[in-house]
């Protein structure tokens, strides 16, 4: 069978267009380090905090220029419409008593310099030379402070869907539990041991868990969803979380009873706030100096009474060299005015150091006390979800026994539907727990 070119342009368009799709889709399998590692590289936030590292150094290469010497060239053509008019007394040319005008300059003047320039002492220059390292560190520990607040929500988010996972499982785990019950049910109900009613009941509860499952599983998704935005991944790209997480590892290297206020991004950023304010009280102290520059000119000059410059004619060598002494002697207060703004800022730095250093004790032992209250809280609820599951199974066997109602097994299974989640709650709590306390110790 012949296909028409028409039809295999079409083919060839839609094979074009689908192998595009498949290619714009890429697969990710990510562990939480490399989840934290791709958000370092694509959330916009982050990529901003780094962007702003590099415009800290040409910052500073801005301030390094200040110290090198400049060097400008200067070409100047002057046109004297009017040539200036000077008078002088007429005796000298035989005219006592009179004055006679006369003019001085040429028509024509033209200047070729280059100049050179170097600073030799400047108080505030100095100040911010010896600035740059703490500048860049202020820059540095910006980014940080973002990448870690960014990280905390990762975490959070990434082993909350890996314990969705749990969550899926014990649906898919009550829903075969279920159907097992429901065909029990229906073959008791043949045989005549028990009502339609029975067989009805258990199939309503099979399909709220049925509901409940197609629920959680959106939730998850949208879950997924807000993952891949946190860390700047393309959502239609796929995205697997390969980290597994138990209750072992959550009660797992977590409390300490040490705290190291300098383990903490935001308290290492305050004291480069503070360096900087430090530095800014220097730099406004040793502007009452004075700066000192040398300079240097070198150039030629030409004079013409008609605009032949570049033709034939003389031009005259001009050189200079220059010490220039800049001294400061009143300013209106401008720089003691200054001097005292930075040191309120340096106050109001200090103060917000000494108020992080508390926060960062209340939050840790705040942070220490949800951990253990959501530590026992999962123990229990892990139990009691074992215990309700044996009770279930008890029901169960008294039931197909035909000893047990339905309403017993109904009851039972609600006990254990409601433990489950329960532990469900108890997990996520313990996690955000855990990723409280390792983010106030700075151990994240």
């Amino acid at each position: 069978m012949q296909i028409s070119k028409t039809k295999q342009i079409v083919l060839i368009a839609i094979l074009l267009i689908n192998y595009s799709t498949i290619k714009a889709q890429t697969k990710h399998s990510f562990t939480i380090t490399q989840t934290v590692e791709y958000a370092s590289k694509n959330n916009a936030q982050v990529k901003n905090a780094l962007l702003g590292i590099l415009a800290q150094e040409q910052v500073n290469r801005e301030v390094t220029a200040n110290a090198y010497p400049t060097i400008g060239a200067d070409i100047t053509v002057n046109n004297n419409i009017v040539v200036s008019t000077q008078v002088i007394p007429g005796d000298m040319f035989g005219q006592p008593g009179q004055l006679v005008p006369v003019k001085f300059g040429i028509k024509y003047n033209s200047n070729a310099m280059i100049q050179l320039r170097q600073l030799l002492f400047d108080g505030q220059v100095f100040v911010g030379l010896q600035a740059r390292k703490a500048s860049m560190e202020f820059a540095k520990k910006n980014a940080e402070v973002v990448v870690e607040n960014i990280k905390v929500n990762i975490y959070k988010i990434y082993y909350q869907l890996v314990v969705s996972k749990t969550q899926i499982e014990l649906l898919n785990t009550n829903i075969e539990r279920i159907e097992k019950l429901k065909h029990d049910a229906n073959q008791l109900y043949i045989n005549g041991f028990a009502e339609k009613l029975d067989v009805d009941k258990i199939d309503v509860t099979l399909t709220n868990l049925k509901t409940e499952r197609v629920k959680a599983l959106n939730n998850i998704e949208i879950g997924y969803l807000g993952l891949k935005t946190l860390i700047g991944m393309p959502l239609n790209d796929t995205l697997e979380l390969t980290d597994k997480i138990t209750d072992n590892d959550i009660k797992q290297n977590a409390l300490t009873d040490s705290i190291n206020f300098n383990d903490r991004k935001d308290f290492q950023y305050l004291q480069t706030v503070k360096k900087l304010n430090e530095y800014n009280i220097k730099r406004y102290k040793l502007s009452y100096l004075p700066t000192v520059a040398i300079s240097g000119v070198y150039g030629k000059q030409a004079y013409r009474q008609k605009f032949t410059f570049l033709g034939k004619g003389d031009w005259f060598d001009v050189s200079n060299i220059g010490l220039n002494i800049s001294i400061p002697i009143f300013s209106g207060f401008a720089r003691d005015s200054k001097i005292k703004q930075t040191k309120i800022e340096l106050q109001q730095t200090e103060n917000n150091i000494g108020n992080l250093k508390l926060a960062i004790n209340n939050e840790v032992e705040s942070a220490k006390l949800r951990f253990n209250s959501a530590i026992e809280s999962m123990d229990f609820q892990k139990k009691n979800m074992q215990l309700a599951e044996t009770v279930y199974n008890q029901t169960k066997k008294k039931f197909e026994a035909g000893t047990g109602s339905n309403t017993e097994i109904n009851a039972a299974h609600t006990d254990l539907k409601t433990a489950q989640t329960n532990y469900i709650t108890s997990l996520y709590d313990a996690i955000i727990a855990k990723v409280d306390f390792l983010k106030a110790t700075g151990k994240l």
